[in-house]
């Protein structure tokens, strides 16, 4: 009966960590076809993943439940009980990349009724490789639990960060420029937005790998190199007067 117990149990565990996996994949392809699907001006791939969506919405409630339920039932202790929220942590952040990537696919329209500078469409494209790199890499630490190669995963967001600074300004100076480019590129603007935030949430997730494995918190706060906020006071405030205007 014991045996029966544990078995159950262990099988409840994989199951858990087996959905979390396929979330996982499907969140890396909504990334990459919300991404393709915008390059492309293809509408139709850019309504399969907002599509996709719902799909990976309905995975993350059901994990939470099963996990509730499992922490009720079997009152896990140690590193079996730092699965289980592991597991919570990491599906609420993999549903949270599903909504960017439908964000990006709801963007594809209204970026192809306006000309784009192709140079920032394909820094964009870039800025989406190195976040899908790190959301595969950080899939692939939790596959094996290997909370070292999480460690580099959150280490190397540093590269997203700084990419995404130089988008930001590039757009900015376009905008200023000639305010017909301002309704292009802020769509532009919210799709390097998003893909930054997805390299954010892969970072979290290796977070959350390091403390299922060590049964320790990293640092809350991580360095960032996201400049953002500081281009945007200072580029507004040495713009020519009347720059911004019709």
């Amino acid at each position: 009966m014991a045996e029966h117990i544990v078995s159950s149990y262990e099988d409840e565990l994989r199951y858990i960590v087996r959905r979390i996996s396929e979330m996982g994949g499907q969140a890396e392809r909504m990334v990459e076809q919300a991404v393709n699907a915008l390059m492309r001006s293809d509408w139709g791939l850019a309504q399969s993943v907002v599509a996709d969506d719902l799909l990976l919405d309905a995975a993350q409630r059901e994990i939470d439940e099963r996990a509730i339920k499992t922490i009720a039932k079997r009152q896990p202790m140690a590193i079996d009980l730092r699965e289980i929220v592991g597991a919570i942590r990491i599906s609420n952040d993999l549903e949270r990349i599903g909504d960017l990537a439908k964000n990006i696919a709801k963007r594809v329209i209204a970026v192809h009724e306006h000309s784009q500078p192709m140079q920032l469409v394909r820094g964009i494209e870039h800025l989406s490789e190195l976040a899908l790199v790190q959301l595969k890499e950080v899939l692939d630490a939790y596959g094996t639990r290997d909370h070292k190669r999480a460690l580099a995963v959150r280490d190397s967001d540093d590269g997203i960060d700084a990419m995404y600074t130089s988008i930001f300004r590039e757009l900015l100076t376009y905008m200023m420029e000639d305010p017909r480019n301002i309704t292009a590129c802020t769509h532009l603007l919210f799709t390097a937005k998003n893909i930054e935030r997805i390299g954010d949430h892969a970072t979290n997730i290796a977070e959350t790998i390091y403390y299922i494995k060590t049964g320790e918190q990293m640092e809350v706060e991580r360095p960032k190199d996201d400049q953002t906020p500081s281009i945007a006071q200072t580029d507004v405030t040495m713009a020519p007067p009347g720059s911004m205007e019709n």
